[in-house]
């Protein structure tokens, strides 16, 4: 079932050459939201892993992350921690910045959003150079909670984003 599926994903994808700015290609993952049936199978996919994985709580990284963590956390009746760009959050919040190719950026979430001990699973759309789900990751930890897993619908191979994960279990459901 999962090798269909992730056929059936990356024929859904369209590369948009060019965005957000010249020399990037960007794999747009929103017409898998417009395909029949095409969403509850990947949310049944990252169900199954957070399943195994025994997650506590789910926690997606904004905006396209929030598409998939938020049936998943409906599904498996588990809370659902936001990380959000800065000042997005109205309450108290931690904060991580991290470097991009060409400056940094910053990710917030709520100080409360994750217990001590907690086996949280982040979900996002696209695992690309890894910069984004890292500090996720390392803002989950802050709060002493473990990042069980960290999954991703679509990974792009040849940016290698896992390196930056440092060994933190990952899985995608498919690749390009």
């Amino acid at each position: 079932m999962t090798d269909d599926l992730a056929a059936r994903v990356r024929e859904t994808l369209r590369s948009i050459p060019d965005f957000p700015q010249p020399g990037i290609l960007f794999r747009d993952i929103t017409p898998l939201l417009t395909s029949s049936g095409l969403l509850p199978r990947v949310v049944a996919w990252l169900a199954e892993q957070c399943t195994q994985r025994r997650a506590d709580r789910i926690a997606c990284i904004e905006s396209r992350g929030f598409l998939f963590g938020a049936p998943l956390a409906e599904r498996l009746n588990l809370p659902l921690a936001l990380i959000r760009k800065p000042g997005k959050l109205p309450h108290r919040t931690i904060r991580q910045d991290y470097a991009l190719e060409y400056g940094s950026d910053a990710l917030e979430m709520h100080a409360d959003a994750c217990a001590p001990g907690d086996r949280v699973v982040l979900i996002d759309d696209v695992l690309a150079t890894g910069g984004t789900a890292n500090a996720a990751c390392e803002l989950i930890e802050k709060l002493d909670a473990e990042v069980a897993a960290v999954l991703f619908v679509l990974e792009l191979g040849e940016l290698d984003g896992r390196a930056l994960l440092h060994n933190r279990p990952c899985r995608s459901l498919t690749e390009v």
